[in-house]
């Protein structure tokens, strides 16, 4: 007898390895992995949530029609070319599954958010890496590796888990250069904490071109990760096409009115776009100190690259951390394997993660 085969690719794909939660037993833990909130999120998403427990029985609306509503009213877009999903990445996902096929290739960046190849190789097209400059997406070089088989191209902006962004004349520039039969997808989960004034989600891309979407998520400045909740802006055509292969009821109802309700607590957001702009400097600045260099982000998380040397590389900088209950996370499957990402935390993570990095930076 021979075993059911996988499709053509799946096997070659590096499963996702999120960044370690736990530590030691005894001690406080901290973690700052996961870019997660820690604001946590708005009362009011709490207050939904909680409002939808004694009607568990019932399946969610289909659409996600509240929550579609909700994002039109927040941004000024029609509903009806909006399609929501378990996160963002099943909106990836769907993407890649509608879009792609065997003999196609689809563009990431080197340091890419990793679902972007796992989606692309599970649908059995292929993965093609372009080079950054200076961990930041370099247009230039996506364009040169652009062929005949490019169907798809993916730019986080910011990028994760760089925090690195490029201008919207960039992203444009991009967008003009490629062929139109290529779809950009736009993912702008960290857009909320950016305050460049050349910086633009993609919105107004997507409304003026038939071959972009852009998708965003709940799970970082609105603190629903736990709900799994994303949303994607796009042509009325690409909305149809996913639809079709949407799961009927892919969002649930408690996520679906814990999400429209955070969506419109705009004082919850700027709390959390305060809190950032505050401690985002700080933590860089008071790390460079130390003799680290950081790449400059406009997330909510920092890149920190460690030397070579014995003593101070970033797998001893990591468990050093860990020790202490400070959690971060290792980069070695993004393909920097001599940094960590550390999310903002409150402030006294904050405090606390200089305080062991000073301590870690200063042994003998």
């Amino acid at each position: 007898m021979t075993a059911p085969v996988p499709n053509p690719g799946i096997l070659s794909i590096a499963p996702y390895v999120a960044g370690k939660s736990g530590g030691p037993a005894n001690v406080r833990i901290f973690k700052l992995s996961a870019n997660e909130t820690p604001l946590g999120p708005s009362p009011k998403a709490i207050e939904a949530f909680k409002a939808t427990a004694l009607h568990l029985e019932d399946y969610p609306e289909g659409s996600s029609r509240v929550l579609r509503e909700a994002i039109g009213r927040r941004y000024g877009l029609d509903p009806n070319r909006i399609i929501c999903g378990a996160g963002s990445d099943e909106v990836l996902n769907m993407l890649a599954h509608t879009f792609l096929k065997h003999g196609d290739e689809a563009i990431h960046t080197a340091h890419g958010f990793l679902v972007y190849p796992i989606a692309t190789m599970a649908s059995s097209a292929t993965a093609v890496v372009a080079a950054e400059k200076d961990f930041c997406t370099d247009v230039d070089a996506i364009l040169a590796r652009v062929t005949p088989r490019t169907k798809m191209v993916w730019l986080a902006n910011p990028n994760n888990p760089t925090g690195t962004y490029i201008p919207f004349d960039e992203v444009k520039r991009l967008r003009n250069a490629l062929p139109s039969h290529v779809l950009l997808v736009l993912d702008a989960a960290y857009s909320d904490y950016v305050s460049r004034n050349d910086y633009e989600s993609g919105i107004e891309l997507v409304a003026t071109t038939d071959n972009t979407v852009m998708t965003h998520t709940f799970s970082k400045i609105h603190g629903l990760a736990a709900l799994r909740v994303g949303w994607m802006f796009g042509p009325s055509n690409i909305i149809d096409a996913i639809n079709r292969i949407r799961g009927p009821f892919n969002v649930s109802h408690p996520a679906m009115v814990a999400a429209a309700a955070a969506i419109e607590d705009l004082e919850h957001v700027r709390k959390s776009q305060e809190h950032n702009a505050h401690w985002l400097p700080w933590l860089t600045e008071e790390i460079s100190k130390l003799g680290l260099k950081v790449t400059p982000s406009v997330a909510n998380f920092v890149l920190i690259h460690f030397p070579a040397d014995k003593g101070k590389t970033a797998d001893e900088a990591d468990a050093f951390l860990t020790a202490r209950g400070l959690i971060l996370r290792g980069l070695k499957n993004y393909g920097i394997p001599h940094a960590l990402r550390l999310t903002v935390g409150t402030e006294e993570a904050n405090r606390l993660v200089v305080k062991a990095l000073t301590e870690f930076m200063g042994r003998k």
